[in-house]
């Protein structure tokens, strides 16, 4: 496997765990905005909970799958994203108008587009879930 984007391994991971019917999956890549992503998917009740155990050789992330998650995965190139551009990438990223998120890595930290919105402050695209 390759590791070169820990956040694309991650969501991916997370959504062949949820296709596949299973309770909770085991990530052994951690980093502050991998766990940031994970409690936005919390917040908005994508994943039940995840724990963060360290071990010798870093940290592994329990996560604690809900089965509500149709669709996930990063954005990738990290478009940069004026305050008044949102509308854009949720078309293209998410099936209808108010379903799903898009997370933003902001100058105010990692947040959903709804919240950076609200905030009126721009961003760089991360990924996105419904």
């Amino acid at each position: 496997m390759s590791l070169n984007d820990p956040l694309a391994n991650t969501m991916s991971h997370i959504l062949n765990c949820e296709k596949k019917s299973k309770k909770e999956c085991i990530i052994r890549n951690s980093s502050n905005l991998i766990k940031s992503v994970l409690n936005i998917l919390k917040e908005h009740e994508y994943i039940l909970d995840f724990e963060v155990t360290p071990t010798t050789r870093g940290e592994i992330l329990n996560i604690k799958l809900r089965k509500s998650i149709n669709k996930c995965g990063v954005i990738k190139p990290r478009f940069a994203v004026k305050k008044g551009e949102f509308e854009k990438f949720e078309k293209r990223y998410l099936p209808a108008r108010d379903f799903g998120v898009i997370i933003i890595s902001t100058p105010k930290g990692v947040m959903t587009h709804n919240q950076a919105i609200q905030k009126n402050i721009g961003g760089r695209l991360l990924a996105y879930c419904y």
